[in-house]
């Protein structure tokens, strides 16, 4: 297990304070982020509110009436030591995707621009254990690393005005789920029918940072089945162990 590099401490207005702790998506910087974030959940600073996991920092917001920018860093600095990056226990979960071409909009481009089949692009990207980095963009939306290195596409050129509800999108061999119909320049390969974000439960969002994904494929059929009734959408927790090593790069 390797220990944590000197984070920097930089300042985001007066409410709220980034430890950084690199400048890239890694497995180990992520697995350090989370470590961090239990470590003032279990034991947290005075005046500290929130505390929201990113790809290589944590963002800590504070109440400047209870404490200060320098006191707020001290407090950090002293829960730093021995913090190592570990296999962080978060829930593994199987959710269910539909890459039929009439939903899979860009599942074509994507084939030719990996040299790969449409059918071996859906079997490498749906087998993928992909790990949520962090939650962010719109609420309840997962960014998911660890895609094979045929994934690191760019962006789309021209971002689509909408992107529709459900919608599983490739680039930068990463994964994202919209979890509501938005603007999105990413490259569709599937789209699941279970919602990631509904403000009735507690959280309202599914995934968290430190969870797990892999997709199940569905048929046209199956999938139109299960949008059509909400209580067939429900995504599956697995039991499976921890990420091996492979699965951590």
């Amino acid at each position: 297990m390797a220990s944590a590099p000197q984070p920097r401490f930089l300042p985001a207005g007066d409410t709220a304070l980034i430890v950084e702790f690199g400048d890239r998506v890694d497995w180990h910087l992520s697995a350090l982020v989370l470590a961090l974030a239990q470590k003032l959940e279990e034991s947290k600073p005075a005046g500290v509110i929130e505390a929201v996991p990113t790809f290589r920092s944590l963002m800590v917001h504070y109440d400047p009436l209870a404490t200060s920018h320098a006191q707020l860093q001290r407090a950090i600095a002293a829960r730093l030591p021995g913090l190592e990056a570990q296999s962080f226990a978060g829930r593994r979960w199987r959710i269910p995707a539909c890459y039929d071409a009439s939903l899979g909009l860009d599942l074509a481009d994507v084939s030719r621009r990996t040299g790969l089949s449409p059918s071996q692009v859906v079997e490498r990207h749906s087998q993928t254990s992909q790990l949520v980095y962090m939650m962010g963009f719109l609420p309840g939306l997962p960014y998911l690393g660890g895609l094979p290195g045929e994934f690191a596409l760019p962006r789309r050129e021209n971002p689509r005005v909408k992107v529709p509800f459900g919608s599983v999108a490739v680039a930068m061999s990463m994964s994202v789920i919209y979890p509501q119909e938005s603007p999105g320049g990413w490259h569709i390969l599937a789209r699941t029918p279970v919602p990631l974000w509904d403000m009735r439960k507690s959280p309202p969002a599914l995934l968290a940072a430190g969870d797990r994904v892999t997709f199940a494929p569905l048929s046209l059929r199956e999938y139109e089945l299960m949008l059509a009734s909400p209580a067939a959408t429900q995504p599956c927790l697995t039991p499976e162990g921890p990420p091996t090593e492979d699965q951590r790069a």
